[in-house]
């Protein structure tokens, strides 16, 4: 094994790492927030880290489908944001 291959395996352990611990802390956050805005925004927090831990995944394992699967995530995650914040502010999402 050559040491760039070294080094990429201890960097996607220590990312791997940071994003799971990012995702409980966001967990945490939405358990506890004490306002819809906390909890909202924990929410997309939580759709970002598991976005960055299916990309690692891919990386890690090799396979291009992941992409793909990250890209349905930030999508579906953006629209959720964008539904949430729509009916707090107005509770309604469709006029």
């Amino acid at each position: 094994m050559s040491a760039a291959t070294e080094i990429l395996n201890v960097a996607l352990i220590i990312a791997f790492v940071t994003l799971v611990l990012g995702q409980i802390l966001s967990m945490v956050r939405l358990l506890i927030g004490p306002t819809a805005g906390d909890r909202i925004l924990a929410l997309d927090t939580m759709v970002i880290n598991a976005l960055g831990l299916v990309v690692l995944l891919g990386i890690y394992q090799g396979v291009q489908i992941y992409f793909e699967v990250s890209l349905l995530i930030a999508m579906l995650g953006f629209v959720s944001t964008v539904a949430l914040a729509r009916f707090k502010l107005r509770g309604d999402i469709i006029e």
